[in-house]
């Protein structure tokens, strides 16, 4: 295992190149303008009247190019020279007139000024070609000759044979791109085959990116990735080319004769493609074309395909060529004698075809390599490289193959997958290595943190990092926020739900209302191949946003999935589904909408249905650990720093932990250190756990609400089921110590000692690097929830699973306050433990729960009490300080008094105090703790008999009470009390002016 604290995101992080991304980088130079250097004759005759900018034009739409170059026309080379000083051309194209001198000269006066810009020349007709043919020095201003018959595409040649050589090798290198290398000398003929090669490699490139479910700019990148075409004309050309791309060849075109060291050689083509088969691991097309027939019995020797130059069908020949061997058309598979017995269009018929064919066809094809042919031609690189190099007799038959085959379709399927957002496939839908796409629309809160997480897992190798870990994501899919509209749209609700205050209809409402057929169909299919319990969460566009978190204030529905009818457990999801869309405009979240002064219109609601990680032990279902961490603690103590952030863990299922209940917290970085003692440590260890009831199949989620299926057990059974083994540790009464383990008799204490200590897994060393990468990633601090499964899964390992993350919103730049001195006689409370920073005015009212009528048993009754006081507060619109014993805000009635942030909503600082028999342990972790410290309010903490924090009750005591309940009162001063928070050093006043 590496040293955490030397690894850094931008050591680690390699981002995991998409389709989209390579295709981005592929063609980084493309010709844009042209200078067209012809006589004023050619210039009014070809430009002037108007045919060649239309036949240009029409020939790049005609193959839905989407850049078109520009073409400047001059008629003389002062002309020509200015604007090539003036300007910037990629291509100079000079026209070549009756006197075949000119345009030499004027090629050399414009490669002294921009000797990067290639010069193309174009002969008229053919009669012209002799001079240039016959010449015995090569010019060197002059790239290449081309002959123009009148047909515009040898413009389209030219042009994209400029691109392809000044491409070639970044686009092999970068993008695996294909190769057609052309040996021919005679511009005549190859001024042929170049266009006939482009049109048909473009026009077949074409189909195959014509997929109804990309998008344009991906067609465009798609196109980007077509073979390129290298001409050559001769022999050591032909072998420089060769050795340099012989790993990215799809095929080799050569003429029979052409000059091997400077003459001319009729046996220089057959030797080339000799030469080609000789250094290449596998065979590729060739083809060997001439003028003399007698030359294909040669063709037939060396394994190529032969072309008759002189045939009148020759564009034909070499349409077939390319679209036949080349792999551009449809695969036929064909049996043992090459009859054809399937045609597969397309890469999805290819694979579905492949597991039923006859062993006689893969036999046939295994033989010549016409897989990988086929597959290189449609860009599936990965797949044709690691089918490349296995021979048919590498296996013991031809089901051996198939097996092989499909393996590799399927892995690369995935590996092409991971980290992305895919729409709805029903074989993917339990993959954990990307988010499946269930609905359109935005993903919301925690589904776009679900998707960051899910893409940065993929790029970072924390196999070679943390080798004992996996590290994923459960099987995540989400429906879009678009379908929150629609739902609402096509039920006609949006007046009736905006306008009405009653909850109860509302939801009524939703549960009547029907989702469109198509994502019933989708939900439909997923719950076919999902058949493990499954969390329906929330993802409003605001939920775990940067400035307002909204945690734990929308609904939340694990359910069990286990019906043996799928029609009920269809039924249960979209319940779930309606019920979490309704949870919009439950009082808790109307609450916290006005106090963030958000309009509850502007919500959209996305969806996540989330497999729950875990096992089923007997009737339930539950994580071995669950828990939440942040990479900022406010409650540092012994040599830990603010930033080394801390941990919650607990048994079970997460909303014990974000319920504010007793687990076991701790610092990632230093988990050697205990945070209390050993006897506090037995006091307040979990002694309960949620899991899922497994038991009961149906079950009432409208009445039910949350915990409809949840079932809430006692730790014991986690140890009858296994779990505790190596996260508890047993009290030892003679010794006065905890020992790891549950070997001994004794009282069972959730402390995760032989993991945390003595690192049975690395579960510190990965919360530590996660939540530094995270906090790196994000630009702030970050709270993430988890789950550990320690049972052993993919590479016989555990696996530490993440289940969201948010920022963990914290204010640096704080305004600077100072306590000052304090005057005893006239704090109220002064604390050395809290959050919250600047001075708080015009607050005269406090609400405060009576030490003296304080009972730990009626602690939901103090909840409910307080409920009516905020009400009250509400309608008079004024904020208050809110005093209490324990942890507010716990799902747990026994460490302190249960309220939800809509009970509390006027309270502008909160304090928890601790009582002599009612401890106090802050309520860290919870959705209530991160909601009100995300809306800087003040949140302090005064333990009992505290050294250095104090609350001095007797002055609320003697303040005349404005209103009491049975366990509250509410008191008012004449004038504002003086509240200062300094942020910085965690310390509060509230005093009387």
């Amino acid at each position: 295992m590496e040293n955490i604290d030397s690894v850094t995101l931008s050591s680690i992080y390699k981002l995991k190149k998409s389709d989209r991304d390579i295709f981005q980088e592929l063609m980084p130079t493309k010709v844009k303008e042209i200078l067209l250097l012809a006589t004023l004759y050619d210039s009014y005759s070809i430009v002037r009247e108007g045919q060649f900018t239309d036949k240009i034009f029409g020939e790049f739409l005609q193959l839905n190019l989407y850049t078109y170059p520009r073409f400047t026309s001059v008629n003389s080379e002062e002309e020509a020279l200015r604007m090539i000083k003036t300007r910037e051309f990629e291509l100079v194209i000079i026209m070549v007139g009756v006197d075949k001198s000119i345009p030499i000269l004027a090629a050399d006066a414009i490669y002294k000024i921009k000797p990067q810009v290639p010069i193309l020349l174009l002969v008229n007709n053919n009669g012209d070609l002799r001079y240039f043919q016959t010449s015995s020095t090569k010019i060197e201003s002059i790239d290449r000759v081309f002959v123009w018959n009148g047909n515009s595409n040898v413009f389209l040649a030219m042009i994209k044979y400029i691109e392809d050589k000044k491409n070639v090798e970044a686009d092999t290198l970068n993008g695996n791109v294909r190769v057609v290398l052309l040996i021919e000398d005679s511009i005549q003929y190859y001024s042929r085959y170049l266009p006939m090669l482009y049109t048909n490699i473009m026009t077949q490139t074409q189909n195959l990116v014509e997929d109804k479910s990309a998008d344009e700019l991906h067609k465009i990148m798609k196109l980007r990735g077509r073979p390129k075409v290298i001409l050559v004309s001769s022999y050591e050309e032909a072998v420089i080319a060769i050795n340099k791309y012989q790993k990215y060849l799809l095929s080799v075109i050569s003429d029979v004769k052409f000059p091997r060291n400077g003459v001319d050689d009729e046996e220089a083509g057959v030797d080339i493609l000799k030469y080609v088969s000789s250094v290449l691991r596998f065979q590729i097309p060739i083809l060997l074309q001439s003028h003399d027939v007698n030359n294909a019995q040669k063709a037939l020797d060396v394994g190529a395909d032969f072309i008759n130059k002189n045939s009148e069908s020759l564009s034909l020949d070499i349409h077939n060529f390319i679209y036949k061997r080349l792999g551009f058309g449809n695969f036929a598979f064909k049996d043992i004698d090459g009859n054809p017995i399937m045609i597969a269009h397309n890469m999805a018929e290819f694979q579905e075809m492949f597991r039923i064919i006859p062993e006689s066809a893969l036999t046939y094809h295994g033989q010549r390599n016409s897989f990988s042919t086929w597959l290189m031609a449609r860009g599936e690189i990965n797949i044709a490289e690691q089918l490349l190099p296995r021979r048919l007799e590498d296996f013991k038959n031809a089901n051996e193959l198939r097996q092989f085959c499909l393996n590799v379709f399927a892995k690369e399927r995935i590996q092409k997958l991971r980290g992305t957002i895919i729409n709805f496939d029903p074989t993917l839908v339990s993959g954990n290595r990307f988010v499946v796409r269930l609905g359109k629309g935005s993903l919301g809160g925690k589904g776009r943190g679900m998707a960051f997480m899910c893409n940065f897992l993929e790029n970072i190798d924390f196999a070679q990092i943390i080798p004992e870990m996996n590290i994923r994501i459960p099987a995540t899919a989400v429906i879009g926020a678009g379908e929150f509209d629609k739902f609402l749209e096509n039920n006609n609700m949006f007046e009736e739900i905006y306008s009405s205050n009653d909850y109860e209809r509302t939801k009524t409402i939703f549960l009547e209302s029907q989702f469109d057929e198509e994502l019933q169909k989708r939900l439909y299919s997923y719950l076919e191949k999902m058949k493990k319990p499954l969390a329906i969460r929330s993802s409003g566009l605001f939920e775990d946003s940067l400035m307002q978190p909204f945690s734990g204030v929308y609904s939340t529905y694990l359910i069990p999935n286990n019906h043996p009818d799928i029609a009920i457990r269809f039924q249960q999801l979209e319940t779930a589904i309606k019920l979490v869309y309704a949870s919009i405009f439950t009082e808790s979240a109307m609450s916290y909408f006005e106090a963030v002064d958000y309009k509850i219109e502007e919500e959209k609601m996305a969806v996540i249905i989330q497999e729950v990680v875990g096992h089923q032990y007997s009737d339930h279902y539950y994580p071995s650990i669950s828990g939440v961490a942040q990479s900022y603690n406010f409650y540092p103590v012994s040599y830990m720093e603010p930033e080394d952030g801390f941990a919650v863990a607990a048994i079970g299922l997460g909303m014990y932990v974000v319920g504010g209940e007793n687990a076991y917290r701790f610092c990632p970085k230093y988990p050697q250190i205990n945070t209390l003692s050993d006897h506090d440590l037995v006091r307040d260890s979990q002694k309960e756990f949620y899991s899922i009831d497994m038991d009961h199949t149906q079950f009432d989620l409208e009445n039910g609400g949350e915990n409809a299926a949840i079932k809430k057990m006692k730790i014991s059974s986690a140890e009858k089921d296994g779990v505790l083994q190596h996260c508890a540790s047993v009290f030892d009464y003679e010794n006065d110590c905890l020992i790891p383990g549950i070997d001994s008799p004794g009282l069972r204490v959730i402390d995760f000692a032989n993991i945390l200590k003595y690192k049975h897994i690395p579960l510190a060393n990965t919360l530590t690097l996660l939540l530094k990468l995270f906090r790196e990633a994000m630009g702030s601090p970050v709270e993430i929830e988890y789950a550990v499964d320690l049972e052993n899964g993919e590479n016989q390992l555990p696996t530490f699973y993440l289940l969201q993350i948010k920022p963990l919103i914290r204010r640096d730049d704080q305004l600077a306050v100072n306590v000052g001195d304090v005057d005893p006689e006239k704090t109220i409370m002064f604390a050395r433990r809290g959050m919250g920073n600047g001075i708080i005015s015009g607050i005269t009212d406090v609400i405060f729960v009576d030490p003296d009528r304080f009972d730990k048993m009626k602690t939901r009754e103090i909840a409910v009490e307080i409920s009516k006081f905020n009400r009250k507060m509400d309608f008079l619109n004024k904020e208050y300080i809110l005093v209490g014993p324990g942890r507010w805000g716990t799902r747990d009635p026994f460490t302190g008094i249960p309220v939800a942030w809509a009970n509390i909503s006027k309270a502008r600082v909160i304090v928890e105090m601790g009582l002599k028999d009612f401890p106090l342990d802050g309520s860290l972790g919870s959705h209530f703790f991160h909601n009100v410290t995300s809306m800087n309010v003040g949140y302090f903490t005064i333990p009992h008999n505290s050294s250095d924090s104090n609350i001095n009750m007797e002055i609320l005591k003697n303040r005349p009470v404005i209103e009491e309940g049975k366990y509250i009162k509410h008191v008012s001063f004449e004038k504002p009390l003086h509240i200062i928070m300094d942020g910085k050093n965690r310390e509060a006043l509230i005093s009387i002016e």
